[in-house]
């Protein structure tokens, strides 16, 4: 028999893949959203955000297992306030709205930014935290007040890599670059990095969601492949069909104009050109080891990053995003 889950973030790219399997797997779900989604129209949905408490108690009525995959994501022209109020007190509101119904499960979506530039490789779920924005930071306070509750609450924790795949956009301009053939590496490209596809992250998802031995733990979802910002870049090339780009650009003088920029568009209030988050793509480690969701799960990631980088290439294409 289906259980009645609730997920939040079904708007985005991998609360959508997460809906959509959910519902094709027969169950009854319900969405927490800002607005209605045509898309999901066999799901119920409670309009509302995770700052709106009523809302969010509304949603809990009936539910067994929880999802809660709704973020605010790097942006400038947003306040730290507001990151802080959906990502931190937003989850608080959840996990406090959860306990008063009983919830059976609560599966909470943090992100493996919580360890910022990776001092520990493999970094493992033991590793320092070491956020270096205020997107990493909020997620971390979100992360910590879920850690809270777990003497209270059934929770489970994951943290993904990169995600990528189909109906993602924020590899867009790599992948559009590399095709275009404007692409310059910045800094040596030796950085290390490591991803997870869609599908198999949605995999890891409902095992948190599933397996009894996970309340109480913290999973770090990745795939199996770690490589240099060079074998990824040669990888896109690849499955776009185009030569690999060689140039590169020094990190110094590049991470200096990306500063200076954010703050000529700050008092604007809009996303500037180039900033330093996008450049430290290219200079903060990403190299996880992902045994002990293997073990305690049984994840088992599928697709490998050359075949996942190849759909999204073909998604990106048919879309007219390339």
């Amino acid at each position: 028999m289906g259980q009645t889950v609730l997920v939040t973030g079904a708007t985005g790219f991998t609360g959508g893949h997460l809906a959509r399997r959910l519902i094709a797997d027969g169950q009854t779900v319900r969405l927490l959203v800002r607005r209605p989604v045509a898309e999901f129209a066999s799901a119920e949905s409670v309009i509302g955000d995770v700052r709106d408490k009523d809302a969010v108690r509304q949603a809990m009525q009936g539910i067994d297992t929880v999802y809660h995959i709704a973020a605010l994501y790097r942006q400038t022209n947003v306040s730290d306030q507001e990151m802080r109020d959906i990502n931190a007190c937003g989850t608080q509101n959840l996990l406090e709205a959860a306990t008063e119904a009983g919830i059976r499960r609560f599966v909470h979506c943090s992100t493996v930014g919580v360890h910022g530039d990776c001092k520990d490789i493999p970094t493992t779920e033991d590793s320092p935290y070491n956020p270096g924005d205020i997107y990493q930071e909020t997620k971390l306070e979100g992360e910590e007040i879920a850690q809270r509750f777990r003497d209270r609450l059934p929770v489970v924790i994951f943290r993904p890599a990169g995600i990528y795949g189909p109906g993602d956009l924020r590899f867009r301009k790599l992948f559009k670059g590399i095709k275009t053939g404007r692409f310059a590496m910045i800094g040596s490209g030796e950085t290390l990095y490591q991803m997870v596809y869609i599908d198999d992250l949605v995999d890891g998802i409902l095992l948190c969601g599933s397996q009894h031995d996970a309340v109480g733990r913290i999973y770090i979802l990745a795939g199996h492949e770690t490589v240099t910002l060079n074998t990824l870049v040669e990888l896109i090339a690849d499955v776009l069909h185009v030569p690999t780009p060689r140039l590169h650009i020094p990190l110094a003088p590049v991470y200096a104009a990306a500063f200076a920029v954010e703050m000529a568009f700050k008092p604007l209030k809009i996303e500037p050109p180039l900033f330093r988050r996008r450049i430290d793509f290219f200079r903060k480690a990403r190299a996880f080891d992902i045994s002990r969701a293997m073990n305690e799960l049984g994840f088992a990631p599928q697709v490998n990053l050359r075949e996942g980088l190849r759909r999204t290439a073909d998604w990106y294409t048919a879309n007219g995003y390339l």
